[in-house]
């Protein structure tokens, strides 16, 4: 898939500690939206969709920006809501929560097919924080979330070709826990798939722009390739340059 028309910012999390939502990224935001004049909300990850709706609202109209729900544009038909009118100055933001809820609600109502269609094909801004970030990916297999719905299908957005572990977390080596570490489960995820994958530590996002990678924040990321050591990704990585590159 020809994914060069595709802009987007994938954020890690939308709250860092001792933040209001979206503070510790809004420069971020502003600076990717600009010429921006309306969101296009997406709330499928929280049950409550009208609540969550108002939160997001005021938190980008503090920001001068009008905010709509994903409701809003979608025709009632459901087969003709996977193509949406055209969305002139217009972005999608797709908001955290649980993974498979929000995987199961925009496959059940189209919108996962609509929401690429207008990204890759159109050109739409899309933002993501957490598991709008994870539905970005080819598939959601590297959320850190529990299923708890079927979601229908574990293949997702598809716009960028590696997947991502928001909140990534390293190892603390003065812990007592015997679990698995985030790097044992994404070399877990190594066992059954090539794909890359971007461990995303909290406060960090990753700004696509016309289908190149970089990655923004305070904090480096990890690349991790199938049987090899992960990489450090810095804020001047181009992220399909280093996985064409590794060896």
């Amino acid at each position: 898939m020809n994914n060069s028309r595709v802009r987007a910012l994938l954020i890690s999390n939308s709250t860092n500690h001792g933040q209001g939502y979206l503070d510790h990224v809004e420069s971020a935001i502003l600076a990717f939206l600009k010429g921006i004049k309306r969101i296009v909300f997406v709330p499928y990850a929280l049950k409550d969709w009208a609540a969550y709706t108002e939160k997001a609202r005021a938190r980008f109209e503090a920001m001068g920006i009008e905010l709509i729900s994903v409701d809003n544009v979608v025709q009632k038909d459901t087969t003709a809501a996977k193509l949406w009118a055209p969305l002139p100055d217009t972005a999608i933001f797709v908001g955290g929560g649980n993974t498979f809820r929000l995987q199961h609600e925009l496959a059940r109502s189209g919108n996962l097919r609509a929401i690429a269609h207008q990204v890759i094909n159109e050109g739409v801004p899309y933002i993501g924080a957490s598991a709008g970030t994870v539905v970005a990916c080819p598939t959601i297999c590297t959320t850190n979330d529990m299923p708890i719905v079927n979601p229908g299908t574990f293949d997702a957005l598809d716009l960028v070709p590696y997947q991502i572990n928001p909140h990534y977390l390293d190892l603390d080596p003065n812990s007592q826990h015997m679990g698995e570490t985030r790097e044992q489960r994404i070399r877990e995820f190594h066992e059954e798939s090539a794909t890359p994958v971007v461990g995303l530590r909290e406060g960090s996002w990753i700004h696509v722009e016309r289908g190149v990678s970089g990655l923004g924040g305070p904090k480096l990321a990890l690349l991790f390739l199938p049987g090899k050591e992960p990489v450090d990704i810095s804020d001047e990585t181009n992220i399909e340059g280093a996985i064409l590159a590794a060896p």
